[in-house]
């Protein structure tokens, strides 16, 4: 699964969270991605319980790993320290990956990526050369790189030049088949582009309108989250509503 900007702790974001709990009875998932805004307004880490633990208890109990990247509501309380620290977010560092089965998962810190510096290196040049290493090392067959902030998004946010012009050469280069991210608070699926899949999951609590780009494939504002159902062949991704309806289906599959 994924879903993002979630943190509100109010009616949606509970739906949401139900909705997942219901998927889990029939198809038990290992993991859930958060696409950051885990916590509203300010990743203030005392409304943890409140945001997090409640409502996705269920799926807690059950076992689910979820596994969280920081957005810009979380940067804004000691730019998202408290949050890497908590243990139920996995998160040992700012960026990190990890893998699950035949896939490699890649998180993101983008928040690094506004921080401007003259003449000298940023913690956003180290991440790409971390990413670079990471994925070039990397052998398995499906590879995800998940982070907050969208690089093609038909969203109130929208697209993100540098970000695709940082990002996606590495994409491409190194065979990475899906980006998701949240951000913009709506769903959204972009065609192939260059061999990698564009996710935007941020309905996961509250909504913004969406509007459609020359390379979306499908988009919507609903809340819901996103399942991802891995073969060794393909990858399956649904987008889902609070009632467990499949409003937007595709196919990734292996090259």
């Amino acid at each position: 699964m994924a879903v993002g900007d979630v943190g509100t702790g109010a009616q949606g974001q509970y739906a949401v969270a139900e909705a997942m709990a219901q998927r889990w009875q029939s198809f038990p998932f290992p993991l859930a991605l958060l696409t950051g805004d885990n916590i509203y307004e300010n990743g203030e880490i005392d409304r943890v319980n409140e945001v997090f633990e409640r409502p996705y208890a269920n799926l807690l109990q059950n076992g689910v790993e979820f596994y969280a990247v920081l957005g810009n509501h979380d940067f804004r309380t000691n730019q998202g320290d408290n949050e890497v620290s908590y243990p139920g977010y996995n998160m040992p560092s700012r960026y990190y990956t990890f893998v699950k089965g035949s896939v490699q998962f890649f998180a993101l810190d983008t928040n690094q990526a506004y921080s401007h510096a003259r003449h000298r290196e940023t913690p956003w040049d180290a991440q790409l050369r971390w990413l670079k290493t990471e994925l070039k090392r990397s052998s398995a067959p499906w590879k995800v790189v998940f982070a907050h902030h969208p690089i093609y998004s038909s969203g109130w946010h929208g697209s993100d030049r540098d970000l695709a012009r940082d990002l996606s050469p590495l994409f491409a280069e190194y065979g990475v088949q899906l980006y998701i991210n949240g951000h913009d608070h709506n769903y959204e699926r972009t065609r192939l582009i260059n061999g990698t899949t564009y996710i935007t999951s941020g309905n996961g609590a509250k909504l913004r309108r969406v509007g459609r780009s020359r390379w979306t494939a499908y988009s919507s504002s609903q809340l819901g989250f996103t399942a991802f159902d891995v073969y060794a062949d393909r990858v399956v991704i649904s987008a889902i509503d609070t009632n467990n309806n499949v409003y937007d289906e595709a196919y990734i599959m292996a090259v």
